[in-house]
Parts: structure tokens; sequence; C-alpha cells
């Protein structure tokens, strides 16, 4: 890669796409095969139509799987106020009240977020065969659901307030019934645990893969000379050097969703009660953070954990002069003895400009994705 001529680098990562996708098809997945109800009036098999060069194997559980009814019964729970369980609208709060589709299902620039660490992104969750939250807390998108709605920093609701209250909602129980059957004899057909798996039916259908770059790899358009600088940039180790954790040819979601210390301050890192260290005790693990995707970053600021830098700008001087050493900084940030990889300024403005490539306008309107246009929901 380094030295490699822009030709020989698009060859690199049409290689590496078809043998990442060899590699996926040989892979068992979590979910594999259509779902095939037993009964033929049951759920509808809901196709995730997986994008191209996008990874096959995905994080959808066996006892989860995506349908045409849990979709819709989990886009009705993601924007209705009354999934918090409080029975007083000024008290109300969605899924949607933090996840803006407008910004790509995060907060925006101007949101003040009360969890310990800004959001990460809210799409392309499907593909994410690891942990969740930055710290690598939660083990599955149910689980993350469960304690959006359940704490007092998210929505602040009681599963048993919750459950009623979507219970006593006419149109639910049919919904429920429509997506998960009818229960067993005497069991209710709301439930906290289907509440949960119906809004991670909804969230894994929130699939960005529709920037340029998408389609400039699949061939139907073509990157401006700059755009085409910062890619080599992105890709190269005397470049930028960004694609070692954010994934680079073959990497389509720009992130490998492992865990990094990626040189910001140490001082702002040792006492942060919610790093990786926190899950899992080690002492490499302080200042350790999930490495997010770099999709949609026209769309996702603040940037880093705990939201401090407000454009890409700085994100990028962060990573070019701004590099700090720590006895555990990842080895993969090979410029930490210069302070970072020290771009010029053409070159900050050629890989802001691929990077910008990564923007996918039709996720912010994709009406699939909005608030269902129904009078019954408030």
């Amino acid at each position: 890669m380094p030295g490699m001529s822009f030709q020989s680098a698009k060859r690199h990562l049409w290689t590496n796409v078809c043998l990442l996708g060899a590699v996926c098809l040989g892979v068992v997945a979590v979910s594999c095969g259509p779902y095939k109800p037993e009964d033929p009036e049951g759920p509808t098999f809901f196709d995730l139509n997986t994008p191209a060069f996008f990874p096959t194997r995905t994080a959808i559980p066996e006892n989860n799987r995506l349908s045409v009814q849990g979709v819709s019964l989990g886009r009705y729970l993601f924007y209705d106020g009354r999934i918090s369980g409080h029975t007083d609208p000024a008290d109300w709060k969605t899924c949607a009240s933090c996840h803006i589709q407008e910004y790509a299902f995060e907060g925006g620039p101007d949101y003040a977020a009360p969890t310990p660490h800004a959001m990460l992104p809210l799409f392309n969750v499907a593909f994410n065969t690891e942990t969740y939250h930055w710290n690598g807390d939660t083990d599955s998108l149910e689980q993350l659901i469960f304690m959006a709605l359940t704490a007092p920093d998210e929505i602040n609701g009681h599963p048993d307030s919750i459950v009623a209250q979507i219970a006593a909602i006419p149109f639910y129980p049919d919904m429920f019934e429509a997506a998960f059957g009818r229960p067993a004899s005497g069991a209710p057909v709301v439930t906290m645990d289907r509440i949960c798996k119906a809004i991670a039916q909804f969230v894994r259908t929130i699939v960005s893969a529709e920037s340029k770059f998408d389609r400039y790899v699949r061939g139907e358009t073509t990157l401006t000379d700059e755009e085409l600088k910062g890619y080599r940039l992105f890709t190269t180790e005397e470049g930028a050097d960004c694609f070692h954790c954010h994934g680079g040819s073959g990497n389509m979601l720009f992130s490998t969703y492992g865990f990094a210390n990626n040189g910001l301050d140490p001082d702002s890192l040792r006492t942060d009660p919610h790093d990786r260290f926190s899950v899992t005790g080690r002492e490499t693990d302080r200042g350790v953070y999930r490495i997010p995707t770099l999709r949609n970053l026209a769309y996702t600021a603040p940037y880093m954990h705990d939201g401090r830098f407000s454009t890409l700008e700085e994100v990028i001087d962060q990573y070019s002069e701004g590099v700090h050493y720590a006895p555990n900084i990842s080895p993969l940030m090979h410029h930490v003895s210069e302070g970072g990889v020290q771009l010029t300024e053409p070159e900050k403005q050629a890989l802001k400009a691929f990077l910008l490539t990564l923007s996918d306008p039709d996720l912010l309107s994709n009406p699939s994705l909005g608030k269902p246009q129904d009078d019954r929901l408030p």
C-alpha cells in the first residue's frame, strides 16, 4: 500500500472486497437463511437486503429474526412517547427524541447528552457482531434497548409501567400477536422482552449504504482528484494512516468495532469510570474506547467518546499533530512519537473531502425509517 499507484490501490480495493465477501460466505452467520414460520399465517420474513460488499454475517439472533410485522411494530414503538411508561405527556420521551433521523439517528450538534458518553451511530448495527457502547459493556442490541428504556439518564421507564402503558393502547396487542404469535394460554401478548425485540428489529433495518463512496465502489460514479488524494492518504501508513482502525480496502463498515487508546490527552482519560477498564478490569484498558464508524461524519458531530470536538477539522488536527503518548496507546498509532501523522493543510483538506464521500443523505430522508404517518401515534 505505501507507494501504491492509484490504479493499483483501486485494484487492491476490489480484490479485498471480493475476498471479504468470499470469506463471509464461508462463515456460519449468526443469522442465516430466511425466516420460515411453521404457521403460514405467522410473521413474514423481512429481507434486510445486505448492501454490496457489506459483510454477510450479521448480529441478528435466532430468537429474534426479522419479520415484516416485527419491524413495523418496532418502528411504531421507536417513535411512540408512551414507551416511557409515564402517563403525563410532558414526561414522554421516545427513542427518536435522542436518535434523530436528520442527524443519522444521533442527537445533533446541539444535543446535550445526559449519558456518560456521547452517542454512537445507530445505523448499520445489524452488521456489528461485537459488543455495544463505547466501553463494550452490552452484549446485544436487545439488551442495549432495555437499558435505554429503563436507564434514569435515558428514557427512564420502569418495565412494569412500560408494558402496562403499551398493552393498554388498543392497536398494539394485535400488532404484537402478528409479530410474535399468540402466546400460551394466559400469557400476556405484550411483554418487555417483546418490546425490546421489536425495537431491535426496526433498528437493524437502519442501513446506510448509499454514500458517494458506495456508488464509487459499485462503479456508478467517480471521485474527484481531491477525494482520490484523500482516499490514498486514508489507506496508506505514510499518509493519514486511518485504515488500520477504521478499515480501508474491503471494510465497508469503516470500523473494526474494536477498542483502542487513540492518543487523546492522558489526563482526561485517567478518571473516567466508564472506559473499557470498567468492563474488563485490565490496566491496559484505561482510557480505551470503541472505534466508531466514520460513515456519515457530516451529520454526527460532536466527535469522540466525550464529544470534545465539534468539527471534523478538529478531529483531523488531533490525529495530525495532537496525539499524546500513553503506555497503552494502540500499537496501530504508528506516528505517536511525532505527535501525529503531520499532514499538510492541502492533505487535511483532501482527507476531509474523502471522509465526506461517506455521507449518505438518503438515510436522512428515507420514509420507511421515519415516524409512521398514523394518527394513532401521539
